[in-house]
């Protein structure tokens, strides 16, 4: 029985700048609205040939070119659909919970940060690592 691959977490620092051959067409659209420069992917495949590469941001899934895509060694505390919880809120409010749907990532300190979703709904605010539990 063949083990599951571990999963590869990466950058992708594209911008419509590069142009719009490093991702496919069927994905221009949907990748650009995205912003993905700062956000953390997770590289799900890539093709026999080498020319396409899929990435998955929350529920989402994109093909791209493998030249921007940038390995991450540390991996993230959380990922996309884990169940957390705020460790400590502000005095007078709430424990924030919800699942996890955004994954940031600052390259000069090598940490993730994370937006959550509860009751269908964003939060505003971006948790670092330490603020956040397993739910």
């Amino acid at each position: 029985m063949r083990r599951p691959k571990p999963v590869i977490f990466g950058l992708y620092g594209w911008s419509p700048a590069y142009g719009f051959r490093y991702v496919h067409p069927a994905n221009r659209r949907s990748f650009e609205l995205l912003e993905p420069v700062g956000k953390l992917f997770e590289k799900i495949r890539e093709d026999e040939a080498g020319e396409w590469l899929t990435l998955r941001y929350d529920e989402q899934q994109f093909l791209v070119r493998p030249e921007l895509f940038k390995e991450i060694h540390h991996r993230p505390k959380f990922s996309f659909g884990d169940s957390v919880e705020e460790i400590t809120p502000a005095p007078g409010q709430y424990r924030q919970f919800g699942l996890v749907s955004d994954v940031f990532w600052d390259d000069a300190t090598d940490t993730a940060s994370y937006q959550i979703v509860q009751h269908k709904r964003k939060l505003p605010r971006v948790f670092t690592a330490a603020e956040l539990r397993v739910d």
